[in-house]
Protein backbone atom coordinates (compact mmCIF):
# COMPACT_ATOMS: atom_id res chain seq x y z
CA UNK A 1 0.00 0.00 0.00
CA UNK A 2 2.84 2.38 0.78
CA UNK A 3 4.45 1.79 -2.65
CA UNK A 4 1.15 2.55 -4.38
CA UNK A 5 0.78 5.75 -2.34
CA UNK A 6 4.22 6.98 -3.39
CA UNK A 7 3.48 6.20 -7.02
CA UNK A 8 0.20 8.12 -6.88
CA UNK A 9 1.92 11.12 -5.32
CA UNK A 10 4.56 11.04 -8.05
CA UNK A 11 1.95 10.79 -10.81
CA UNK A 12 -0.06 13.68 -9.36
CA UNK A 13 3.04 15.88 -9.18
CA UNK A 14 4.03 15.13 -12.78
CA UNK A 15 0.50 16.03 -13.93
CA UNK A 16 1.05 19.57 -12.58
CA UNK A 17 4.20 20.15 -14.65
CA UNK A 18 4.29 21.27 -18.27
CA UNK A 19 4.66 17.74 -19.45
CA UNK A 20 1.78 16.65 -17.28
CA UNK A 21 -0.35 19.30 -18.95
CA UNK A 22 0.53 17.72 -22.26
CA UNK A 23 -0.66 14.39 -20.97
CA UNK A 24 -4.10 15.78 -20.15
CA UNK A 25 -4.45 17.93 -23.30
CA UNK A 26 -7.22 15.76 -24.69
CA UNK A 27 -9.40 16.59 -21.67
CA UNK A 28 -8.56 20.28 -21.38
CA UNK A 29 -10.98 21.60 -23.98
CA UNK A 30 -13.71 20.31 -26.25
CA UNK A 31 -12.97 22.91 -28.92
CA UNK A 32 -9.93 24.50 -30.58
CA UNK A 33 -7.40 26.31 -28.41
CA UNK A 34 -7.28 30.12 -28.49
CA UNK A 35 -4.82 31.51 -31.04
CA UNK A 36 -2.40 32.67 -28.35
CA UNK A 37 -2.09 29.06 -27.13
CA UNK A 38 -0.96 27.61 -30.47
CA UNK A 39 2.59 26.40 -29.79
CA UNK A 40 2.32 27.36 -26.11
CA UNK A 41 3.38 23.97 -24.73
CA UNK A 42 6.68 24.13 -26.58
CA UNK A 43 7.30 27.70 -25.37
CA UNK A 44 6.55 26.69 -21.79
CA UNK A 45 9.06 23.85 -21.84
CA UNK A 46 11.79 25.95 -23.50
CA UNK A 47 11.36 29.24 -21.62
CA UNK A 48 8.94 29.08 -18.69
CA UNK A 49 10.42 29.42 -15.15
CA UNK A 50 13.91 30.30 -16.43
CA UNK A 51 15.04 33.22 -14.28
CA UNK A 52 18.50 34.79 -14.05
CA UNK A 53 17.89 37.17 -11.17
CA UNK A 54 17.10 36.67 -7.48
CA UNK A 55 13.35 36.33 -6.96
CA UNK A 56 11.24 35.62 -3.88
CA UNK A 57 7.47 35.31 -3.57
CA UNK A 58 5.17 34.58 -0.65
CA UNK A 59 1.53 33.62 -1.16
CA UNK A 60 -1.29 33.18 1.32
CA UNK A 61 -4.96 32.34 0.83
CA UNK A 62 -8.05 32.54 2.98
CA UNK A 63 -11.33 30.67 3.15
CA UNK A 64 -13.19 33.82 2.07
CA UNK A 65 -11.64 33.65 -1.41
CA UNK A 66 -8.99 36.33 -0.79
CA UNK A 67 -5.45 35.51 -1.97
CA UNK A 68 -2.36 37.64 -1.31
CA UNK A 69 1.01 37.37 -3.05
CA UNK A 70 4.11 39.49 -2.37
CA UNK A 71 6.97 39.30 -4.90
CA UNK A 72 10.45 40.81 -4.85
CA UNK A 73 13.11 40.65 -7.56
CA UNK A 74 16.72 41.80 -7.31
CA UNK A 75 18.13 42.77 -10.73
CA UNK A 76 21.81 43.67 -10.48
CA UNK A 77 21.80 46.34 -7.73
CA UNK A 78 18.14 47.27 -8.11
CA UNK A 79 15.26 45.78 -6.17
CA UNK A 80 11.70 45.84 -7.48
CA UNK A 81 8.58 44.24 -6.12
CA UNK A 82 4.82 44.17 -6.06
CA UNK A 83 1.90 43.06 -3.94
CA UNK A 84 -1.03 41.29 -5.56
CA UNK A 85 -4.42 40.65 -4.05
CA UNK A 86 -7.00 38.43 -5.68
CA UNK A 87 -10.57 37.98 -4.53
CA UNK A 88 -12.99 35.45 -6.00
CA UNK A 89 -16.71 35.63 -5.46
CA UNK A 90 -18.88 33.37 -7.56
CA UNK A 91 -18.01 33.97 -11.21
CA UNK A 92 -16.21 37.26 -10.53
CA UNK A 93 -12.49 37.64 -9.83
CA UNK A 94 -10.83 40.94 -8.88
CA UNK A 95 -7.03 41.28 -9.17
CA UNK A 96 -5.20 44.32 -7.78
CA UNK A 97 -1.41 44.75 -8.17
CA UNK A 98 0.59 47.52 -6.48
CA UNK A 99 4.21 47.75 -7.65
CA UNK A 100 7.26 49.44 -6.14
CA UNK A 101 6.62 52.57 -8.25
CA UNK A 102 3.20 52.98 -6.56
CA UNK A 103 1.35 52.11 -9.76
CA UNK A 104 -1.90 50.22 -9.30
CA UNK A 105 -3.19 47.70 -11.85
CA UNK A 106 -6.72 46.36 -11.53
CA UNK A 107 -8.42 43.57 -13.48
CA UNK A 108 -12.03 42.48 -13.06
CA UNK A 109 -12.91 39.15 -14.70
CA UNK A 110 -16.37 37.66 -15.07
CA UNK A 111 -16.38 34.01 -16.13
CA UNK A 112 -19.40 32.56 -17.92
CA UNK A 113 -21.36 35.82 -17.95
CA UNK A 114 -23.00 34.07 -20.89
CA UNK A 115 -22.38 30.45 -21.83
CA UNK A 116 -18.82 30.21 -23.14
CA UNK A 117 -18.05 33.93 -22.61
CA UNK A 118 -15.29 35.29 -20.37
CA UNK A 119 -15.01 39.06 -19.89
CA UNK A 120 -12.14 41.07 -18.38
CA UNK A 121 -11.87 44.79 -17.71
CA UNK A 122 -8.49 46.22 -16.70
CA UNK A 123 -6.91 49.61 -16.05
CA UNK A 124 -3.83 51.17 -14.43
CA UNK A 125 -3.57 54.16 -12.13
CA UNK A 126 -2.41 56.86 -12.83
CA UNK A 127 -2.35 55.96 -16.57
CA UNK A 128 -5.82 57.05 -17.70
CA UNK A 129 -5.25 55.65 -21.21
CA UNK A 130 -4.56 52.09 -20.03
CA UNK A 131 -8.14 50.86 -19.78
CA UNK A 132 -9.06 47.91 -21.99
CA UNK A 133 -11.77 45.33 -22.39
CA UNK A 134 -10.98 41.67 -23.16
CA UNK A 135 -13.58 39.23 -24.43
CA UNK A 136 -13.02 35.49 -24.86
CA UNK A 137 -15.66 33.21 -26.31
CA UNK A 138 -15.21 29.45 -26.71
CA UNK A 139 -17.34 26.97 -28.63
CA UNK A 140 -17.01 23.36 -29.69
CA UNK A 141 -15.83 24.45 -33.13
CA UNK A 142 -14.29 27.92 -32.70
CA UNK A 143 -12.72 30.35 -30.24
CA UNK A 144 -12.75 34.14 -30.39
CA UNK A 145 -10.61 36.63 -28.48
CA UNK A 146 -10.77 40.40 -28.71
CA UNK A 147 -9.05 43.30 -26.93
CA UNK A 148 -10.38 46.84 -27.19
CA UNK A 149 -8.62 49.88 -25.73
CA UNK A 150 -11.02 52.14 -23.84
CA UNK A 151 -9.89 55.44 -25.34
CA UNK A 152 -11.25 57.82 -27.94
CA UNK A 153 -8.86 56.28 -30.51
CA UNK A 154 -8.49 52.69 -29.33
CA UNK A 155 -6.17 49.88 -30.29
CA UNK A 156 -8.22 46.87 -31.34
CA UNK A 157 -6.99 43.27 -31.53
CA UNK A 158 -8.98 40.28 -32.73
CA UNK A 159 -7.97 36.60 -32.81
CA UNK A 160 -9.95 33.57 -33.91
CA UNK A 161 -9.41 29.83 -34.29
CA UNK A 162 -11.58 27.12 -35.79
CA UNK A 163 -11.31 23.34 -35.60
CA UNK A 164 -11.44 20.69 -32.91
CA UNK A 165 -9.61 19.88 -29.68
CA UNK A 166 -6.89 18.27 -31.81
CA UNK A 167 -6.64 20.55 -34.84
CA UNK A 168 -6.74 24.36 -34.61
CA UNK A 169 -6.44 26.85 -37.48
CA UNK A 170 -6.44 30.55 -36.69
CA UNK A 171 -5.25 34.11 -37.20
CA UNK A 172 -4.97 37.41 -35.31
CA UNK A 173 -4.93 41.04 -36.39
CA UNK A 174 -4.30 44.35 -34.62
CA UNK A 175 -5.59 47.76 -35.72
CA UNK A 176 -4.60 51.26 -34.56
CA UNK A 177 -7.55 53.59 -35.07
CA UNK A 178 -5.37 56.67 -34.52
CA UNK A 179 -3.17 56.05 -37.56
CA UNK A 180 -5.69 53.80 -39.34
CA UNK A 181 -2.97 51.19 -39.71
CA UNK A 182 -2.65 47.48 -39.11
CA UNK A 183 -0.23 46.90 -36.21
CA UNK A 184 0.08 43.14 -36.57
CA UNK A 185 -1.27 40.13 -38.40
CA UNK A 186 -0.30 36.54 -37.74
CA UNK A 187 -1.71 33.15 -38.67
CA UNK A 188 -1.04 29.58 -37.61
CA UNK A 189 -2.10 25.98 -37.29
CA UNK A 190 -1.68 23.63 -34.35
CA UNK A 191 -2.18 19.90 -33.81
CA UNK A 192 -2.46 18.26 -30.38
CA UNK A 193 -2.71 14.69 -29.15
CA UNK A 194 -2.19 13.10 -25.74
CA UNK A 195 1.56 12.66 -26.28
CA UNK A 196 2.68 15.34 -28.74
CA UNK A 197 1.88 18.78 -30.06
CA UNK A 198 3.03 20.54 -33.26
CA UNK A 199 2.43 24.02 -34.64
CA UNK A 200 3.33 26.26 -37.57
CA UNK A 201 3.05 30.06 -37.29
CA UNK A 202 3.46 32.86 -39.82
CA UNK A 203 4.28 35.88 -37.66
CA UNK A 204 5.67 39.44 -37.78
CA UNK A 205 3.34 40.49 -40.61
CA UNK A 206 4.41 37.55 -42.74
CA UNK A 207 8.16 38.01 -42.24
CA UNK A 208 8.80 35.10 -39.84
CA UNK A 209 7.95 31.42 -40.13
CA UNK A 210 8.08 29.51 -36.86
CA UNK A 211 7.60 25.76 -36.34
CA UNK A 212 7.48 24.01 -32.96
CA UNK A 213 7.14 20.44 -31.73
CA UNK A 214 6.91 18.77 -28.32
CA UNK A 215 6.77 15.04 -27.61
CA UNK A 216 6.09 13.17 -24.38
CA UNK A 217 8.10 9.93 -24.39
CA UNK A 218 7.65 8.57 -20.89
CA UNK A 219 4.42 9.28 -18.97
CA UNK A 220 5.92 7.79 -15.80
CA UNK A 221 8.59 10.45 -15.28
CA UNK A 222 7.30 13.02 -17.78
CA UNK A 223 10.37 12.73 -20.07
CA UNK A 224 9.69 15.22 -22.87
CA UNK A 225 11.65 16.84 -25.70
CA UNK A 226 10.75 20.00 -27.62
CA UNK A 227 12.11 21.99 -30.54
CA UNK A 228 11.43 25.41 -32.03
CA UNK A 229 12.71 26.50 -35.45
CA UNK A 230 12.50 30.09 -36.72
CA UNK A 231 13.10 31.20 -40.32
CA UNK A 232 13.32 34.87 -41.34
CA UNK A 233 11.84 35.06 -44.83
CA UNK A 234 13.55 38.34 -45.84
CA UNK A 235 17.05 37.71 -44.50
CA UNK A 236 16.95 33.91 -44.91
CA UNK A 237 18.29 33.53 -41.35
CA UNK A 238 17.52 30.38 -39.38
CA UNK A 239 17.42 29.84 -35.63
CA UNK A 240 16.55 26.83 -33.53
CA UNK A 241 16.20 25.91 -29.87
CA UNK A 242 15.82 22.39 -28.51
CA UNK A 243 15.05 21.36 -24.95
CA UNK A 244 14.09 18.55 -22.63
CA UNK A 245 12.24 18.06 -19.37
CA UNK A 246 11.84 15.16 -16.97
CA UNK A 247 11.14 14.50 -13.30
CA UNK A 248 14.05 13.14 -11.28
CA UNK A 249 11.71 12.11 -8.47
CA UNK A 250 8.34 13.04 -7.01
CA UNK A 251 9.49 16.57 -6.12
CA UNK A 252 12.31 17.52 -8.53
CA UNK A 253 12.04 18.65 -12.15
CA UNK A 254 15.01 19.04 -14.50
CA UNK A 255 14.95 21.06 -17.73
CA UNK A 256 17.65 21.77 -20.33
CA UNK A 257 17.80 23.78 -23.56
CA UNK A 258 20.30 24.48 -26.34
CA UNK A 259 20.22 26.95 -29.23
CA UNK A 260 22.13 27.17 -32.51
CA UNK A 261 23.89 30.31 -31.22
CA UNK A 262 25.64 28.15 -28.63
CA UNK A 263 23.55 29.17 -25.61
CA UNK A 264 23.05 26.37 -23.10
CA UNK A 265 20.39 26.60 -20.40
CA UNK A 266 19.72 24.49 -17.32
CA UNK A 267 16.90 24.54 -14.76
CA UNK A 268 16.26 22.52 -11.64
CA UNK A 269 13.00 22.99 -9.73
CA UNK A 270 12.44 21.34 -6.36
CA UNK A 271 9.19 21.23 -4.37
CA UNK A 272 10.66 21.31 -0.86
CA UNK A 273 7.21 21.43 0.72
CA UNK A 274 3.69 21.18 -0.78
CA UNK A 275 3.18 24.07 -3.26
CA UNK A 276 6.49 25.69 -2.26
CA UNK A 277 9.24 25.69 -4.88
CA UNK A 278 12.88 26.62 -5.23
CA UNK A 279 14.10 27.02 -8.82
CA UNK A 280 17.74 27.28 -9.90
CA UNK A 281 18.53 28.50 -13.43
CA UNK A 282 21.81 28.81 -15.30
CA UNK A 283 22.79 29.81 -18.83
CA UNK A 284 26.07 29.91 -20.72
CA UNK A 285 26.46 32.18 -23.77
CA UNK A 286 29.82 31.75 -25.59
CA UNK A 287 29.30 35.01 -27.51
CA UNK A 288 29.48 37.11 -24.32
CA UNK A 289 33.14 37.67 -23.52
CA UNK A 290 33.01 39.53 -20.21
CA UNK A 291 30.40 37.42 -18.38
CA UNK A 292 29.25 34.44 -20.44
CA UNK A 293 27.48 32.69 -17.53
CA UNK A 294 24.26 33.75 -15.80
CA UNK A 295 22.71 32.27 -12.67
CA UNK A 296 19.42 32.86 -10.91
CA UNK A 297 17.33 31.57 -8.06
CA UNK A 298 13.59 31.86 -7.44
CA UNK A 299 11.88 30.86 -4.21
CA UNK A 300 8.11 30.55 -3.98
CA UNK A 301 6.55 29.95 -0.58
CA UNK A 302 2.90 28.99 -0.07
CA UNK A 303 2.17 28.19 3.63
Amino acid sequence: MRTMSNFQRFANWVSKTVTGTLLNSGRMSKGPVPFVNIGKRTKDLLYKDYNFDQKFSLSTSGSSGLNLTATGVKINEDFIGDIRTQHKSGRTTVDVIIDSDSKVSTTVTVDEALTGLKTSFSFKVPDHKSGKLDLQYTHNRFALNSTIGLTSAPLVELAATVGTSKLSLGAEVGFDSTSASVTKYNSGIGYNTSDFSASLLLADKGETLKASYIHLFNPTNGATVAAEVTHKLKTKENYFTIGSSHALDSSTLLKTRFSNTGKVGFLCQHEWRPKSLVTLSAEYDPKVVRSPSRFGVAISVKP
